[in-house]
């Protein structure tokens, strides 16, 4: 943009009077913008200062993320934003009015959050009206695809063992993982593990898309402008559509994870046998307790998080705007995450065993959600609602 902007005879380049004359008219531009947004005329720019140009501009900005915008603005090490700071900070910025320039603060109040796979709420302008939006997201789908390569083996023992192990057969880790090695070789314990990589894609465009829309719908006015419980609201909605949408690969991933050798030949061959076999509503069993446990691991993932960060800052007496380090954050998130699967994890587990479950015979009936809580607990007490929660839990870190 710099070069577009000074680019006097459109070669593509700037040359070196080009450039003086950029930096020139840039000074001017700049010192304009400051004396603009400098409301008390003391030489310096502080917080008061951008609180104010912020309301002017029609954004209300807590105190926290104005803090935040000052500490991006004197993140060499400066204590006062001068004229000679400003200079140097947006000198080969192509701010050339206060709208922009605002924008670009809007940016440096990004905080994460802890979403999967979303863009935060603060690029939601530059991505949507661009095409970073899809590179954001192959992002994000090829770093899944080595995350869930990595960690399938546990993905597919805590499949088995939900399925498979009760407190009659013992099963456990090294016996589970034993079984399938002997049935499979050491390449079966990837079985599930392509079409669980092919729905990163579609799954993460539609939550995203999803996410986007619910938040116009909660707040018109301004989508960056967004509370917690507003954030919960619109990522509930969208891991819904978006988990409504994929549900088929789900169950197909749990079928080919359960899957012995030679019962099917691939991914297609898999969906082609269950449908001809046991109908469409084969490919959406289990899709309940799979909607019901949304909530409960956003709500206590999120809430967690955010307690845990705050918690951290405000034993070391640090700013609530302040960035606690990558490593207390990858706790923060691992806590959470934990927390969020330990709610979550007994409607997973009845939805692994429906989506399991093979069509019934004309005169009998399977069983539904509430038939395979009650057996589960009649069998193994409150205990069998969590087996195959350890290998789960081993993938978090890695992942």
């Amino acid at each position: 943009e710099v070069i577009d902007f000074g680019d006097l005879n459109r070669d593509g380049s700037l040359d070196f009077s080009e450039f003086v004359r950029y930096v020139a008219e840039q000074e001017k531009r700049l010192w304009l913008l400051f004396d603009t947004i400098d409301h008390d005329r003391t030489g310096i720019i502080d917080t008061k200062d951008i609180l104010i140009t912020l309301k002017q501009t029609g954004i209300n900005a807590t105190q926290e993320e104005v803090d935040k915008i000052y500490k991006f603005m004197c993140k060499d090490g400066s204590v006062k934003v001068d004229w000679n700071l400003w200079r140097e900070l947006y000198l080969l910025q192509p701010y050339t009015d206060l709208s922009r320039l605002v924008h670009s603060w809007k940016l440096a109040r990004v905080s994460d959050i802890n979403e999967d796979l979303a863009v935060p709420d603060e690029y939601a302008e530059t991505v949507m009206g661009s095409d970073l939006w899809w590179r954001i997201l192959a992002a994000g789908a090829g770093a899944g695809a080595v995350s869930r390569t990595i960690t399938a083996p546990l993905d597919r023992l805590k499949v088995y063992l939900q399925v498979h192990a009760t407190g009659k057969n013992k099963l456990g880790l090294k016996s589970s993982f034993k079984a399938m090695i002997n049935e499979g070789g050491l390449r079966s314990m990837w079985r599930g593990n392509g079409v669980n990589v092919l729905k990163i894609a579609p799954e993460s465009a539609i939550k995203f898309l999803a996410y986007e829309q619910a938040k116009r719908l909660l707040n018109p006015n301004d989508t960056t402008q967004l509370s917690i419980t507003q954030r919960l609201l619109a990522g509930s909605l969208a891991g819904f559509i978006a988990q409504t949408s994929i549900y088929p690969m789900e169950v197909l991933k749990t079928r080919l994870a359960l899957a012995t050798t030679g019962m099917y030949r691939s991914i297609w061959d898999a969906a082609r046998i269950i449908g001809a076999k046991e109908g469409i509503s084969a490919f959406y069993r289990g899709l309940k307790p799979s909607l019901l446990g949304i909530i409960p691991y956003a709500g206590i993932d999120l809430g967690v998080y955010e307690t845990l960060k705050v918690a951290y800052l405000r034993y070391h007496d640090m700013h609530q705007s302040a960035d606690p380090g990558v490593f207390v954050l990858l706790t923060c998130g691992t806590i959470s995450s934990s927390c969020g699967q330990i709610a979550s994890y007994p409607l997973a587990l009845v939805r692994t065993k429906l989506q399991a479950q093979v069509k019934a015979k004309p005169h009998e009936e399977n069983p539904n959600m509430s038939a395979i809580f009650r057996n589960i607990i009649k069998e193994d007490g409150l205990r069998g609602l969590y087996r195959g929660i350890l290998p789960n839990f081993m993938k978090v870190v890695p992942a």
